[in-house]
């Protein structure tokens, strides 16, 4: 099972990524932009994922999506830990955030982890 420390480790092995707390929680920023929490008692991870998609991932398997109440209106949505099948998977999930976030720099410079459908 994945945990906050693989969260970490995943998110501080993306290009210009810190770790930094915010609202008592542990948050991760590209180039100061957030794309990871670890919100609550670290055991969900909320990341960034576009609306339209996100109600499709919640829709499809809500075991594993959800949304939190309070961010309904932003395009974010919060994983399970426990509810990932291995590593592989946290990793896609995170650097699909990281990408939404990061600037076209990055992007650019790291064009493995730019590319849409990063596998």
């Amino acid at each position: 099972m994945q945990d906050a420390e693989d969260v970490r480790r995943i998110c501080l092995s993306l290009p210009d990524t810190t770790e930094k707390i915010a609202w008592s929680m542990p948050t991760f920023r590209v180039a100061e932009k957030m794309f990871a929490t670890l919100p609550e008692d670290e055991t969900s991870i909320a990341v960034r994922c576009p609306k339209e998609e996100r109600d499709e991932l919640v829709l499809a398997e809500p075991g594993k999506f959800w949304i939190a109440d309070h961010e309904a209106g932003f395009a974010w949505v919060r994983v399970r830990l426990a509810a990932l099948e291995d590593a592989d998977e946290l990793r896609d999930i995170l650097a699909d955030s990281w990408r939404q976030a990061a600037p076209t720099r990055l992007l650019e410079s790291y064009p493995e982890l730019g590319l849409p459908a990063d596998g």
